[in-house]
């Protein structure tokens, strides 16, 4: 019976929480049973009883990073930032070179508006994995929030000379641009975008950003140009855009 519990509460992706709830009724000191009823309890939106496995399980094991982790997570679920944050901070201080942690910390301060906060973490996983794409973007973007345009634009720069094919990468530094008011780069890499990706969903919010980019400039031709391709390619939900902008030409 005691191994039927182990091999039912030990199952990765789908714990029994009364095999678990067992075997810690044997042995109140099992952290793998629960940890695994926490999962259990989490993957349900159990919220509350899988926050008081895990701090059980801190209490047996306070050293273990990964623990403050998942402890942290449910409370983001929970969207209480400050507790996820104070988790993820002790994650940090246990293994200071978990890049994943730093981001969710990263992501908790940039959802609170903290984009000091959320520039240094979001530095941190950069420092350490230099390559990592996600998170040059998310500290683009954090940047923008605080209207340092210059550093979103080397970092999305970045970004697009490590991934060149992306579109998406190219809006996001046109934006940029945009919001700097350099309307001719912007202009340029929405171009770009669009040669790359012609005919997508995304397609239609490059020529609208163009098309207020040429507005901005005063190029009216060209914005009225982009404001019908715009509506050819765009289904109905997405026309109200259009007409907005169409009203200000």
């Amino acid at each position: 019976m005691a191994d039927d519990d182990r091999e039912a509460c030990d199952r990765a992706e789908d714990a029994d929480i009364d095999s678990c709830s067992r075997l810690i009724q044997r042995d109140p000191k099992d952290v793998a049973a629960l940890v695994n009823r926490g999962n259990a309890y989490f993957g349900l939106s159990r919220y509350t009883r899988a926050i008081a496995d895990y701090s059980e399980a801190i209490k047996l094991d306070p050293k273990s990073a990964a623990l403050f982790e998942k402890r942290g997570d449910v409370y983001i679920e929970m969207v209480d930032h400050d507790r996820a944050m104070a988790d993820y901070s002790e994650a940090i201080k246990l293994d200071p070179k978990n890049v994943v942690v730093f981001q969710k910390r990263g992501d908790a301060y940039n959802e609170r508006g903290e984009y000091d906060r959320a520039i240094a973490d979001y530095g941190e996983v950069i420092k350490l994995d230099p390559n990592n794409i996600e998170m040059l973007q998310k500290r683009a973007q954090a940047y923008n929030e605080r209207g340092e345009y210059d550093r979103a634009i080397a970092d999305e720069s970045e970004a697009i000379r490590l991934n060149p094919k992306d579109a998406a990468m190219f809006v996001n530094r046109g934006y940029s641009y945009k919001e700097k008011g350099d309307y001719d780069r912007a202009i340029a890499d929405y171009s770009e975008a669009i040669t790359i990706a012609p005919v997508t969903p995304m397609a239609v919010i490059v020529y609208l950003s163009r098309a207020e980019a040429y507005m901005k400039k005063g190029d009216f031709d060209h914005a009225k140009a982009d404001l019908r391709e715009a509506q050819r390619l765009g289904p109905r939900s997405e026309l109200a855009p259009i007409v907005a902008l169409k009203k200000a030409t």
